[in-house]
């Protein structure tokens, strides 16, 4: 029985181990490869997906980069909003609904009308569409950082890891944020927001 529980122990750790192969050979440019690399993992790819659907590495990679970017919007939304900051004035002057109105937390989203939640929609699809469409990998819109160009290789490299690790770290917090809403009615675990 110990022989079992000690075998079950070193398989489930071994999940956590960083795959054991070498660069997967891609005819991607090796600075998209390298970036949100972290140490000590390098390349985490549990799956194999770098040798077995290299072609897909890409989309993948930009999805990553605009769902952590909605991430991070999510994070400082949730903060701002458990803070009690609103907008002045109405969100829908038909059915007499003030900003203020809408409760914190995972409950706001039903205190919206359905009016109101096709024009989120209808945002999104344009934004998603049109304006950044999912087919441009390199996650450059046009906006520049802060509105200025990044010249230098090295400093956009820098930059663009770490704009993908906050994401990875905003799509963790904001998930955990909405999961403590639902058990306990509070995103912050020691913050008492009442």
């Amino acid at each position: 029985m110990k022989t079992a529980v000690l075998a079950a122990l070193v398989g489930s750790a071994a999940a956590f181990a960083p795959a054991q192969t070498g660069r997967a050979s891609t005819n991607l440019a090796v600075s998209e490869l390298e970036l949100g690399v972290t140490e000590p993992l390098g390349v985490f790819d549990p799956l194999g997906w770098l040798e077995t659907e290299p072609e897909a590495f890409e989309r993948r990679r930009a999805v990553e980069r605009k769902h952590g970017r909605v991430a991070m919007a999510a994070v400082v939304g949730t903060i701002v909003h458990q803070n009690h900051i609103t907008f002045d004035g109405y969100l829908s002057k038909s059915a007499d609904l003030k900003f203020s109105d809408v409760p914190v937390g995972v409950d706001g989203i039903r205190a919206i009308p359905t009016a109101g939640l096709a024009q989120i929609l209808a945002f999104f699809a344009l934004v998603e569409l049109a304006w950044m469409p999912a087919s441009k990998y390199d996650g450059d819109y046009g906006v520049g950082y802060f509105g200025t160009d990044i010249k230098d290789p090295e400093e956009k490299a820098r930059k663009l890891n770490v704009e993908l690790n906050n994401g990875r770290a905003a799509q963790m917090g904001i998930l955990g944020m909405m999961v403590h809403d639902v058990l306990d009615g509070k995103p912050f675990i020691f913050i008492d927001s009442n």
